[in-house]
């Protein structure tokens, strides 16, 4: 009997002493220093209304008034920094080659037309900007625009020199790094833990596992960004009907866990912004700023911004 109420006792302390951590995380953890705040973000610049990862891209939503301009990084054979997606060139230019087997010079223009990830039956055709750019040309472009760097391969030297435009250019404060990779985290922390970085995928899934154990109001994070996408937009991108039903439980279920406000409250309280994408329809950014969702990712910079402007959603300050 005794043996039971000291159980019981326990677990209740436990779940008491959790729940309220969760909710006022600054009795145990001190804020992180928020240097920007960002709620639009445009993803690969905005490949839905302009050629992904392209300066007219970049340019566009910049005057758009974004908050963050999202794209990903690869390193050319002569060691260059460029910005593009994908480390095989066909997608993108119709040529079966890979960025870092090229040098700068060599690269190829990015095709008229490219389709939109995620947005189901979306093409997008570009103006006369289809040069891949290199990622000194958009801090050159936009020295105020918080940026956020896919690192897309795990490259000691991408990463260093990466890390070494960014000092070069004071964006310490102006920039996040990272990729679903833990490796390329560990790396891109090890090389410069000045510039914030995202939570990888390994780190994501062990944070729902602290989240549902009730352990995660007890547990310090160095990360400064969570960025998940919402698993429902799956049922959007693809025909419903192709889908089978184990298919359509694991993304509702994957929603279910992923999607938590308690969560997102609880993140942000901490000073750890959190970022869903790639959401291109209104529901689903009503439903992620609904959720407590700092910011929304989209390839619709235009159409994000409409939606907040017509919803008082305030621009960080």
């Amino acid at each position: 009997m005794c043996a039971a109420v000291y159980v019981l006792s326990t677990v209740t302390g436990y779940v008491l002493t959790s729940a309220l951590l969760l909710k006022c995380p600054s009795l145990l953890h001190r804020r992180k220093r928020e240097t920007f705040l960002s709620r639009h973000i445009s993803h690969r610049g905005g490949a839905g209304e302009n050629l992904e990862n392209t300066m007219a891209a970049f340019r566009h939503a910049v005057e758009l008034g974004t908050d963050m301009l999202e794209l990903d990084c690869h390193l050319t054979k002569d060691e260059e920094v460029v910005v593009s997606h994908d480390a095989n060139l066909c997608r993108s230019t119709g040529i079966n080659a890979y960025i870092c087997d090229k040098t700068y010079a060599e690269l190829p223009q990015y095709l008229c037309k490219l389709g939109v990830t995620f947005q189901k039956e979306c093409f997008c055709e570009g103006g006369e900007d289809k040069r891949i750019p290199l990622l000194r040309d958009i801090f050159d472009a936009f020295p105020n625009t918080p940026v956020n760097i896919d690192i897309k391969v795990n490259n000691d030297t991408l990463i260093k020199k990466v890390s070494e435009l960014v000092v070069k250019y004071d964006r310490e404060h102006l920039t996040v790094w990272g990729n679903a990779s833990n490796q390329i985290v560990k790396k891109c922390y090890k090389e410069n833990p000045r510039i914030p970085v995202l939570f990888s995928l390994p780190r994501v899934l062990q944070l729902l596992g602290l989240f549902y154990t009730g352990l995660l109001p007890f547990i310090p994070l160095k990360e400064q960004f969570l960025e998940i996408p919402m698993p429902s937009i799956i049922t959007k991108l693809k025909d419903p009907e192709s889908l089978t039903r184990s298919q359509r439980v694991l993304t509702w279920l994957a929603d279910r866990i992923l999607m938590r406000k308690a969560l997102f409250q609880h993140l942000t309280a901490r000073g750890i912004q959190v970022y869903v994408w790639v959401l291109n329809d209104e529901e689903d950014f009503q439903r992620a700023f609904d959720l407590g969702a700092t910011g929304v990712m989209t390839d619709f910079p235009t159409r994000l911004k409409d939606f907040m402007d017509r919803n008082g959603i305030s621009k960080p300050q």
